[in-house]
């Protein structure tokens, strides 16, 4: 089974890797850490980690990231002997990591799955244990740590329904894998089911909620002064400004459209618009331009510049790590990837602000959550463009009804906190 697993694996990767270096290409700063891909990491790592007891924390990509970075910082407060690395698959997850954790946390990249690569990463690496943040789990990695006889941890555990079947589908391979969790953190009772279903032993699983409602809010050192930034654009204190986050193909000409329409009756109107993919810039600048659309890009903000008050419509920006930064000056937020395309994109972080949230029909990556901010209105789905144009005019014009929107999406994130204090106690009472 791993002999025809890794010659699949091996086929797939070379058949792939084309495209996988231009997506790492279009984002840009590829060629940083690229032999740790491969589980090539320098002298000063090793350093840094001899003679430590390593806890390695995985997080793909920077929606993990931000949780992986809060639980680190929770795990150095229980065990400050133990060394902390994190390993990201992506660039902007890697960015993201910088930004967050502090210098003495080492950051690397996660190994491909070959079985070379991996054994070399974790041979180097040598960690006490291993946490996986939600999941990306690779046979190799998983095998190699069974083998070294070190603890893996799964936790904020999500299964869908697509990879349950899937996961389900290829139980000659994961059943075993699942097996060998240590524990096993999950977000409901559903995902408790399919875990046990999937092979997972029911006593490593605990059900935890999810650690988004606990990291909502945190965040590193770094701070952004958005205000100053409005102003270099001509947005004043008292304007009205409609976030949209984490968009997806043509969710940013919907917004800058609707910001047209809607300045007739609110002229100081203005819309801040944050792609998911900001290497998606270029695209997003061609499809507004050639629509009329008179808009800047965050990076081409120079500190001389001041535009007039009203001459801007939207600011697009196209620079990672600051989206949380705008939710905070929000009058109304828009979450992405859920009128254009499917899944929807995380409501928890502009509603822990007090935000009113409003998103599209597709929140499919979010069944659990969503239910409990509609069931208690604390945030407004629509159904279509029409629908989010009438809404977003209503909370426009109705200051009241937007305070008391993101003060009932509060209180459901205060009320499923707790999730992080359990998943840290779950890991430190199982280490060696």
């Amino acid at each position: 089974m791993r002999f025809l697993y890794n010659i699949l694996f091996n086929l797939g990767f070379v058949l792939s890797a084309p495209y996988y270096f231009l997506r790492m290409q279009r984002r840009g700063q590829w060629r940083t850490g690229f032999n740790e891909r491969f589980g090539q990491y320098d002298g000063r790592l090793k350093m840094a980690l001899t003679n430590r007891q390593v806890i390695w924390v995985h997080a793909v990509s920077v929606g993990e990231v931000g949780l992986a970075a809060e639980l680190v910082r929770a795990l150095e407060a229980r065990l400050p002997d133990h060394k902390l690395v994190v390993s990201t698959t992506t660039t902007t997850g890697r960015a993201e990591l910088e930004r967050r954790l502090p210098a003495h946390v080492s950051k690397i990249y996660y190994p491909i799955d070959r079985r070379k690569c991996v054994q070399r990463a974790v041979g180097s690496i040598h960690p006490q244990v291993m946490i996986f943040v939600e999941a990306e789990l690779w046979p190799n990695m998983l095998w190699t740590l069974q083998k070294r006889r070190i603890p893996t941890f799964l936790i904020n555990a999500r299964i869908s329904e697509r990879s349950f079947r899937g996961y389900r589908r290829a139980g000659f391979i994961f059943r075993q894998l699942f097996a060998g969790f240590t524990g096993v953190g999950v977000q409901n009772d559903t995902d408790a089911r399919r875990m046990a279903e999937l092979g997972v032993r029911p006593e490593a699983i605990e059900v935890m909620g999810s650690l988004k409602f606990d990291t909502a809010q945190a965040q590193g050192p770094a701070r952004l002064d958005v205000a100053a930034i409005l102003r270099q654009v001509g947005v004043g204190p008292n304007a009205l400004v409609l976030v949209g986050g984490s968009t997806h193909a043509g969710e940013e000409l919907i917004l800058a459209q609707l910001t047209r329409r809607l300045r007739v009756r609110f002229p100081n109107l203005f819309t801040v618009i944050v792609p998911r993919h900001q290497e998606r810039g270029r695209e997003i600048g061609r499809e507004l331009t050639a629509h009329g659309v008179n808009f800047m890009f965050r990076s081409e903000l120079t500190q001389n510049l001041q535009r007039e008050p009203g001459e801007l419509e939207c600011l697009v920006v196209n620079t990672t790590g600051e989206l949380r930064f705008f939710y905070e000056r929000a009058d109304v937020v828009f979450i992405g990837k859920s009128l254009t395309a499917e899944g929807g994109q995380n409501p928890i972080e502009p509603a822990a602000l007090g935000k009113p949230v409003v998103f599209g029909p597709h929140m499919e990556n979010f069944p659990q959550i969503v239910p409990q901010f509609l069931a208690q209105h604390g945030a407004r789905q629509v159904g279509d463009e029409a629908e989010l144009g009438r809404v977003v005019e209503e909370l426009l014009a109705d200051p009241a009804a937007r305070a008391a929107l993101g003060q009932r999406g509060q209180a459901v994130v205060r009320q499923n906190q707790g999730s992080l204090e359990k998943t840290v106690e779950l890991i430190v009472r199982s280490l060696p």
